[in-house]
């Protein structure tokens, strides 16, 4: 037997891979299906089932395409009613790999159809459990996200996912080890360690929504306090996950559409596509295509290109650096956009050298803004995530997570010069792009973000009064 985690950063996402006998099984696939294709055929094993733990709503999984190539059934637990073939499991049925098993263990609460499924070994015994987003390292699923579909509040489903803990995971041995779904930086937790392996004993010890001692009522508030509102594309992925989607490879094939300069411009003024620059911050900073909009390829790329963006059939240009097409492609159809216009031909270079115009940011060094800054006059504006904020943030500065960028944009006085940071960089100038192209000029970007300006004798503080406006 053998179990292999893929773990993708991008999306703090982990797919399985076991095999035993000469057969194998998947778990929650990423889109893109030739890397598990190829594996199989290395290995010399025939996939015998896909296994799904629920209908993601943070990526788009790659189950209808892997069945197609390989013939492989999709596997659900109970209540999945998907648009294609697919077989939703009943609680408890056992499913043959090799020498192994692999159990269903219906646990809702996260979502309706939110499965575990138990792997048992050669010998009979529980040895792990594939938990998706039910079980987390230090977390559990969120239970707001499917409140709509299945017409019940949050708390009733925190209630339902309480049990299901209690009565389904909590109750397997102590050495049985669990791999879930994602790991820190996921949205579809609040809490998550970033380890991606642990036991049931060691979760017992340390998750917060495993205290043997905590009621109902106690799970649920704390499991649905300081919940984030989710990415506007979360609903958007469940639906693909349900209903289907165009292959992969029909994605690959229209992002790897290479346009010229002329062709690029006239295609942005004739769909209204969104120019998505994936290049670094810093280098975008210093020359890019006006009312393009940045999204580092060597950040968080995928979540931030789905909170940003948020529709998933807007139509995308992409510029890039020469030899990461493919790559963004792959990464922008893990979470859905699949309307693809093309690539710019040669990258940024090719429009430079074509004489077109250019725009810039203004970034200036952590040691120029405490230099420039004016204690009690100049505006600061950080757009780190709250917790960040309440951590350590400079002094009388205004916290405006990049997040809610569209909530708090319009209070922006256009007249009045404000300095914006993030951590270190990626995120500053994601915001510094959207406020470019939304006409916004009366701002400095700070290089290097908090992580720099905290290396600085700029007064800093864990906490302002919240109640002036921007």
């Amino acid at each position: 037997m053998q179990i292999e985690q893929i773990y993708t950063g991008c999306l703090a996402q982990g797919a399985y891979y076991i095999t035993s006998n000469g057969e194998a099984a998947i778990i929650d696939p990423l889109r893109e299906t030739k890397p598990y294709l190829e594996r199989l055929e290395r290995d010399g094993v025939n996939l015998k089932y896909i296994f799904e733990t629920h209908f993601h709503a943070d990526f788009v999984s790659g189950h209808i395409d892997l069945s197609k190539e390989t013939g492989a059934p999709i596997i659900y637990g109970p209540n999945a009613t998907c648009e294609f073939d697919c077989i939703s499991a009943v609680d408890g049925q056992v499913f043959n790999v090799g020498k192994i098993k692999i159990k269903v263990i219906h646990t809702p609460g996260h979502t309706m159809e939110s499965t575990t499924f138990l792997l048992i070994d050669e010998n009979g015994k529980d040895h792990s459990i594939f938990s998706g987003d039910t079980l987390f390292i230090g977390d559990v699923g969120r239970p707001d996200l499917a409140q709509k579909a299945a017409s019940m509040t949050q708390e009733q489903l925190a209630a339902i996912l309480f049990h299901s803990l209690r009565s389904k995971v909590m109750t397997l041995a102590d050495d049985v080890i669990v791999y879930p779904a994602h790991g820190a930086g996921s949205a579809c937790g609040k809490n998550m360690s970033k380890e991606t392996v642990s036991t049931i004993g060691e979760q017992k010890k340390t998750n917060y929504a495993l205290r043997a001692d905590m009621t109902e009522q106690e799970f649920i508030k704390e499991v649905t306090d300081g919940l984030l509102p989710p990415p506007a594309y979360f609903g958007m992925n469940v639906a693909m996950n349900k209903k289907g989607y165009d292959s992969f490879e029909n994605v690959l094939n229209l992002g790897m559409r290479a346009l010229s300069a002329v062709e690029f411009e006239a295609a942005a003024e004739e769909t209204g596509a969104l120019m998505l620059d994936t290049r670094k911050n810093g280098v975008f900073a210093k020359g890019f295509i006006p009312q393009s909009i940045n999204i580092g390829i060597d950040g968080d790329f995928a979540p931030w290109v789905g909170a940003m963006i948020a529709d998933v059939k807007q139509p995308i240009l992409i510029i890039c650096e020469v030899g990461q097409e493919e790559e963004t492609v792959t990464r922008l159809s893990r979470v859905g956009f699949d309307n693809l216009m093309g690539h710019l031909k040669g990258g940024f270079e090719s429009w430079r050298k074509s004489g077109k115009e250019i725009d810039t940011i203004n970034r200036i060094s952590a040691e120029q803004f405490a230099k420039e800054l004016k204690v009690g006059e100049s505006k600061i504006i950080d757009i780190r995530k709250e917790s960040e904020y309440s951590a350590e943030h400079v002094e009388e500065s205004y916290s405006r997570p990049l997040a809610t960028i569209n909530d708090w944009i319009k209070d922006i006085d256009s007249k009045e010069h404000f300095y914006m940071h993030c951590a270190g960089g990626y995120r500053s100038m994601i915001a510094a792009s959207i406020l470019e192209a939304r006409g916004y000029r009366n701002f400095t970007e700070i290089e290097g973000g908090f992580n720099a300006i905290s290396k600085t004798t700029l007064p800093k503080t864990d906490f302002v009064c919240q109640s002036k406006v921007l």
